[in-house]
């Protein structure tokens, strides 16, 4: 009898998400191996990025009353009226974009689905898809879901910009669609209106669709802004825009996303949404709706996430990990070539295994970010990525703990 899958799609996803070896055998996702290495020792984990504080109260009481109001069914397959309502407002007040709620938006189970969906209905065998390199480990999988070729473009790896003639160096004839993710993980860069506008310029020229991942679109620090691609001048009939309310709001278990884009689109990745999960999340979506309205949640988290940001860039700092100061997300991207050396471990692979027992921290090494073997995860084979979306004790802990790393 056997005794695994035959080949099929599944190890197209595999490979892309470096699962699979050339051995053809299956390997737990480094997020998995570092959550049981941190759970092992007692190890702090700032490898996963999500909160261990729960959203705002108001929008929990919400989601109880639409529990308590009967709302425990199917949800339409487009979603909640007034969550469409709400989704469209909130870009029409945010960002001056004119959204049908009715034809140009559909609620997801989670920003995840939103780009896997839309994925599996615009590209196929044959066409070629271009991410940012690093790169969030769905975005490979859902290209190689729906059989097309991933074209990775490098940021810039001492800063991780953009580097816009590698970008438009990577089109030829049979590109179809550009990956755009900002705020970015697992780098915390946020694309500026200069560098969104030399992707739009690509994309016009080549006559390219955009999808457009914002999943953190509130959470930018300092004199950073956020400019979704879809308001830069011919981009709105081109662009997919993704978000979703789990990292505004604190609520990432809820799996609340969306999409939104021209008409046509929308009802191309209806089409796919509709035999994936056709709905979720009844009693949340109207609490969702209800939080869209509330701007001060999303201001106080993040400044709340500045300050947190701030302490564990510090805290790597004197521990001797060089870091490139995130402008949003939840994520710091640490150089952690001299500690290795320090320590004699090989790169940021190694050290995030060893860090755990040695420091009683856990990261993730920025490779697991990028396609095996390439240049990019070659150049970045030292960084490790920590979260900061931590309450301040146990970041403080975190620190003290590196601090008493080996000298």
């Amino acid at each position: 009898m056997p005794t695994s899958p035959p080949p099929g799609r599944w190890t197209d996803v595999a490979r892309a998400t470096g699962l699979l070896g050339a051995d053809d055998a299956v390997a737990q996702t480094i997020f998995a191996e570092m959550t049981s290495l941190a759970a092992r020792t007692g190890a702090i984990n700032l490898g996963q990025g999500f909160p261990d504080v729960d959203g705002p109260e108001f929008i929990r009481s919400a989601a109880k009353d639409a529990i308590d109001a009967g709302r425990n069914q199917y949800a339409p397959g487009d979603g909640a009226p007034e969550l469409r309502r709400a989704i469209a407002d909130h870009q029409r007040r945010h960002y001056g974009l004119d959204v049908d709620p009715d034809s140009q938006v559909l609620v997801t189970t989670g920003a995840t689905e939103a780009i896997a969906a839309a994925l599996l209905a615009l590209v196929g065998q044959g066409d070629e898809v271009i991410t940012l390199e690093p790169f969030y480990d769905s975005h490979a999988a859902g290209i190689a879901l729906a059989g097309a070729t991933h074209v990775p473009v490098p940021l810039t790896a001492d800063d991780f910009r953009l580097d816009a003639a590698a970008l438009r160096a990577a089109v030829t004839p049979r590109t179809r669609l550009i990956v755009l993710n900002t705020p970015h993980n697992p780098t915390g860069t946020v694309l500026t209106r200069v560098e969104l506008e030399q992707v739009a310029a690509v994309a016009r020229d080549a006559d390219l669709l955009v999808l457009t991942d914002e999943v953190y679109e509130h959470l930018v620090f300092d004199d950073a802004t956020h400019v979704p691609i879809a308001t830069l001048p011919g981009m709105g009939e081109r662009t997919l825009t993704v978000s979703s309310s789990g990292k505004t709001f604190s609520l990432t278990g809820w799996k609340v996303g969306w999409v939104h884009g021209p008409a046509g689109l929308v009802t191309a990745v209806r089409t796919v949404k509709q035999f994936v999960t056709y709905t979720s999340g009844a009693p949340f979506q109207p609490a969702i709706a209800q939080a869209l309205d509330d701007d001060a949640a999303p201001r106080a988290l993040a400044a709340s996430l500045a300050s947190r940001r701030d302490l564990l860039c510090e805290g790597l700092t004197a521990a001797g990990l060089d870091v490139v100061v995130p402008q949003g997300t939840y994520f710091v991207v640490a150089d952690g070539q001299h500690l290795a050396e320090r320590l004699g471990v090989a790169d940021g692979h190694e050290l995030s295994r060893r860090l755990p027992e040695l420091a009683g921290v856990v990261g993730i090494p920025v490779s697991a970010f990028c396609r095996t073997g390439s240049p990019t995860a070659s150049a970045l084979a030292a960084r490790v990525r920590f979260t900061f979306v931590k309450r301040e004790d146990v970041l403080r802990e975190a620190v003290e703990r590196l601090h008493r790393l080996p000298r």
